[in-house]
């Protein structure tokens, strides 16, 4: 199945329907009065997270959705019945952004997870509505309000605890391969991954992390090059990142510099992921002597002023592969801990996060080239005949 992250949709609620102008007709009953009744109100649309889809593609060759308008109201009070809602199911991890505002209308995160995203049309009034002891004849009604049309982005971001950042063939494919069961392709070949890849990393019974995978950047990538820019945004859900350096290049490029290359990537494309814990994960150790590997992380550490955590691996032997995953799944299980007991770094984490929501909206900004425009604060969604004028893949 092809992967897609992005796409574009407009989604349109149904118009709700016109009151009928009717009046009462019976044997014998010459003067019955005003009898119309109400239009039905418009569907509405909504989008809901379903954790079996992890691609956008059926919005690539799909891109209108429309509910139903609500039926017109009927003679002898019958009001008309309202329109369908229409439901679109969209991946977990999406991020539902109006084109027009470039507002953030939701984050879905959790299967199930219900957005409106667009309101159906009010009803319309039928002339029963109108009556009074000065107007005992109204043929007076009002037309159904037209449902909200809108604009929208999706971009699906995976959900994973931990991501993999570094260049490409530094062996972020060929690790997540070794930890779970996701089978990323691999070769003894240069080439970068294409699509991003979840792995589900099994500790032991009920305890296991979501990795990811994302294809890897290339200096220069905060100006466009490469294929890392268009992906890193997955990594923006993650609560910790491993920096993947591969400490033999084939080219014999500096593993420091080409570290120092990717930090400041990550920098550029945010400054708020940039400040997530990072580790330090050297790898291919298995490619030098024995009595050259601790001279050599001695030299990429020192090179970078690493003050962080360090983990030495072989990822296509498996090794440190499991000291790396048991200290990963001991941090995360820390960090929900404190979270859930103490407020301030729950709230640090939701800053976070905002933080990361209004970058991606200033990204947005710029690939547009408009500003992001307020929406009219003062529109009341709720339906309420009072408003009315009557006068007027894991993988696992």
């Amino acid at each position: 199945m092809q992967f897609v992250d992005e796409a574009s949709i407009i989604v349109e609620a149904g118009k709700g329907g016109n009151g009928c102008l009717s009046f009462r007709r019976e044997k014998f009953v010459p003067k019955g009065g005003p009898d119309g009744g109400d239009g039905g109100h418009g569907g509405s649309v909504y989008l809901v997270g379903d954790d079996s889809l992890n691609t956008l593609i059926d919005f690539k060759y799909q891109r209108f959705y429309a509910a139903e308008n609500g039926r017109p109201g009927q003679g002898r009070q019958m009001s008309g019945r309202a329109g369908s809602d229409l439901v679109v199911k969209v991946p977990v991890g999406t991020t539902v952004i109006d084109e027009d505002t470039l507002e953030v209308i939701a984050d879905i995160t959790e299967a199930d997870q219900q957005v409106l995203v667009a309101q159906g049309g009010r009803r319309g009034l039928g002339n029963i509505h109108f009556k009074s002891s000065t107007n005992r004849a109204p043929r007076k009604t009002t037309p159904g309000t037209p449902g909200e049309r809108r604009p929208l982005r999706l971009e699906m971001k995976v959900m994973a605890d931990v991501g993999l950042l570094g260049l490409p063939n530094a062996g972020k494919s060929t690790l997540i391969r070794a930890v779970s069961a996701a089978k990323p392709k691999v070769a003894n070949y240069p080439f970068t991954t294409l699509v991003p890849n979840l792995g589900v990393v099994k500790l032991g019974t009920h305890e296991h992390f979501v990795m990811a995978d994302v294809p890897g950047l290339i200096e220069g990538a905060s100006d466009g090059a490469g294929l890392g820019l268009r992906f890193l945004k997955h990594l923006t859900r993650t609560r910790l990142l491993f920096h993947v350096v591969d400490v033999a290049p084939f080219d014999e490029s500096d593993p420091v510099e080409s570290a120092r290359a990717i930090a400041q990537e990550l920098d550029q494309f945010s400054p708020t992921l940039a400040e997530r814990p990072r580790w330090l994960v050297l790898n291919k150790l298995d490619l030098l002597p024995e009595e050259e590997r601790e001279a050599r992380v001695a030299a990429i550490v020192e090179g970078l002023g690493w003050s962080g955590p360090v983990y030495r691996i072989a990822a296509i032997a498996g090794e440190g592969t499991d000291a790396l995953v048991q200290a990963a799944y001991r941090w995360l299980t820390e960090q929900r801990r404190l979270e859930r007991e103490d407020e301030a770094v729950a709230e640090r984490e939701r800053e976070m996060r905002e933080r990361m929501e209004a970058e991606a909206v200033a990204r947005a900004e710029a690939r547009l080239g408009r500003k992001r425009k307020p929406r009219d604060e003062d529109d009341d969604d709720d339906f309420d005949d009072d408003d009315y004028d009557v006068e007027v893949e894991y993988v696992e």
